[in-house]
Order: structure tokens, then C-alpha cells, then sequence
């Protein structure tokens, strides 16, 4: 027996990345319902080789759903997410409505799937945002060697991580570029083609964006609250796939050599460091892979027992969908649910 499970915003970008993982890795499903607000009712999204007709949020029953994996924004999941657990069903969250509760669990599989123990207090399981994803799973098995003392990072983040809407507008900017037209920006609040954007979310009192102020928060939650971390988190013509430059400070002294090595038998990461032209990764080349890859591993000799390295990954995948259904992945194989009944 299989489970049931429910996406909710089937038609966004992450909820789309839902379907298709779900069917790349053979979820253990015996029925799926995309599920989306009441304007989409109707609308088809592909799941596989089939096609799903997206129902009503509104109006669906979760009373014989297992699992729920929610990606329609925090407003959405605010009111509906208590609701749906509810009814016994469990709720996988991508937004960041309940990352920093404490009674649920923020989780990254590879990093801390022992927090999934604590899941069923609000029957709530909370994902990262995307950027923390990436950068907790290079992190861990380095700060299991050598413990670390402060982080600091730069990211490079696609326009896909602010949606539909976003990828929809660097392109009509750069088209606009190319025939001399108007290129109008409405997500974004400065043009996006051929920029950078030094903030991302809003501007908090410390002059720090909600963005990296998520990246501090959300690394001490999931990996370490000993950790001290600083952000500056940027904006990119990239369509998709996070890129992030980071410095480590550590406690004991690590080598690249040893990084490297740890790195490269660490889950959910591969290395690609080559000391040569086109010898890393770059955002384009990781765009539709699963796992977070780390290239220019480097000692730094600015600080006693730093490190440098270049990390990249699908923000859409490990920073959002893939590591939703690794959530789902992980509960299952920790018989922490089971399938309630026979889906139809």
C-alpha cells in the first residue's frame, strides 16, 4: 500500500519540480492530487508521463492524504498548513512560515534528520530556504571534522527563486536590451538583464535583507547555533541555480587537501575542482541536477584555520523541491508515518 499525496501550488515552479521528482524517484505514491488555488482549477500539470487536472485548495478534503507538500507561499501555508495537519495529514512546508518556530523541525536530510523526531507536535515539517539548503550541506561534514567558528558568504541568486514572475522578467529585459525597447522592471526594484542586485527580501533596522538574515538564522537551526555567520546575498541574470562564494573559519586546522577529501565522500555533494580553465562548476552546468557542488576548495590565510570554496546547485531542486521529497524520502524510511488507508 502506497501513500496519497497532495502539492499544493502545482502550477508554480517549485510545485511543477514537486511532480516531476515525485515520479523521478518513484515516490512510494498510489495516488498524487496537484492542488492550487481556485483560478487554476482545471489546469494541467505534468506528473510523469501523465497529466494531473489541478483541484481546489479551497475546497479539498485531506482527510485520506499522508503527505502534503506545500509550496504556495507563506500566507497560504500560515493558514492552511494547521489545518491540513489537522486532519492526520503530514504537511512538508517550502515556505518560511514555520522555519524559526521552535516545535518544528527545519530540515535539510543530509544535514539533520534526527530533528524529523520531533515532527509530530505540530505534524509540521518545515524546508530552508534555498540558499541555506546548498550551504548546510557543503558545511556539515566539515564542521563534524573540524567544527566551525564563523562563516562567511556571498551568494549569486537566479531569478527563478523569486518565481515565475521573475524568470519572466529578465527575459523580457533582456530582449528588450537587444532591440532597444523599454526594459520596465516590476519584480525586481532596479533592471535585473545585465545587473546585479545587491538585496534580496526586504531591508531589516541592521541594514541587513531578510534574506540574509535568513541564512544566519536558518544555519544555527539546522547545523549549529554556535555558528556565527554573515551574508550578502545577491541577485543575478542567472535563470536558474544558486551560486555562492564562502569562507570558512574553523576550530582545528583542516587542509584542502583533507576538505577535499571530506567533501567528496559527503552525501549529496560532489566535488569538481580542477586547478585549471572551466575546472569548477558553474550555475548553468548545475541547473537540473540533484546534488550541491563545491569547486575552488583553497586554504585562507587571512585567518588561522580558513578555508574558501565556490558552491553551486539548482535552487529549485535541493533548494526547494528535491529536498521536500527528501523530507518525505527520509520519514518513510524511518517508519516515521505510514500510509493511513488505501488511496483511490
Amino acid at each position: 500500500m502506497g501513500f496519497k499525496v497532495a502539492v499544493v501550488g502545482a502550477t508554480g515552479n517549485v510545485g511543477r519540480e514537486m511532480l516531476s521528482i515525485l515520479d523521478e524517484r518513484k515516490f512510494p505514491a498510489d495516488e498524487v492530487v496537484a492542488l492550487a488555488s481556485s483560478r487554476s482549477i482545471g489546469m494541467e500539470v505534468s506528473f510523469g508521463d501523465r497529466t494531473l487536472k489541478c483541484k481546489a485548495l479551497d475546497h479539498y478534503d485531506f482527510s485520506d492524504v499522508d503527505i502534503c507538500l506545500m509550496s504556495a507561499g507563506g500566507g497560504v501555508s500560515k493558514e492552511w498548513s494547521p489545518r491540513i495537519a489537522a486532519k492526520g495529514c503530514v504537511v512538508i512546508d517550502n515556505s518560511s512560515a514555520w522555519r524559526y518556530d521552535s516545535d518544528i523541525p527545519l530540515v535539510v536530510p543530509e544535514v539533520n534528520p534526527q530533528a524529523l523526531d520531533g515532527f509530530a507536535r505540530r505534524n509540521i515539517v518545515a524546508n530552508p530556504n534555498c540558499s541555506t539548503a546548498q550551504l548546510v550541506v557543503a558545511l556539515k561534514p566539515l564542521h563534524d571534522r573540524a567544527r566551525i567558528r564563523r562563516v562567511v558568504v556571498s551568494t549569486y541568486q537566479s531569478v527563478s527563486g523569486a518565481g515565475k514572475d521573475a524568470m519572466d522578467e529578465l527575459f523580457s529585459q533582456t530582449r528588450a536590451v537587444f532591440t532597444a525597447g523599454q526594459a520596465e522592471s516590476k519584480k525586481f526594484p532596479k533592471r535585473i538583464a545585465f545587473n546585479v542586485i545587491p538585496q534580496i527580501d526586504v531591508f531589516m533596522e541592521d541594514g541587513f535583507t531578510k534574506e540574509e538574515w535568513k541564512m544566519m538564522a536558518e544555519t544555527k537551526k539546522i547545523l549549529d547555533p554556535k555558528i556565527k555567520l554573515v551574508a550578502t546575498c545577491v541577485r543575478v541574470p542567472v535563470f536558474i541555480s544558486h551560486s555562492e562564494a564562502v569562507n570558512v573559519e574553523f576550530e582545528t586546522p583542516l587542509s584542502a587537501d583533507e576538505a577535499r577529501a571530506i567533501l567528496d565522500s559527503a552525501p549529496g555533494v560532489v566535488v569538481l575542482d580542477r586547478r585549471e580553465p572551466g575546472g569548477y562548476m558553474t550555475p548553468h552546468e548545475a541547473a537540473g541536477e540533484d546534488a550541491t557542488y563545491v569547486s575552488r576548495i583553497r586554504e585562507d590565510a587571512t585567518v588561522e584555520n580558513g578555508l574558501a570554496f565556490w558552491c553551486v546547485s539548482d535552487n529549485l531542486r535541493k533548494g526547494a523541491a528535491l529536498n521536500a521529497v527528501q523530507i518525505a524520502e527520509t520519514m518513510v524510511a524511518r517508519k516515521l508515518i505510514a500510509p493511513r488507508r488505501k488511496a483511490a
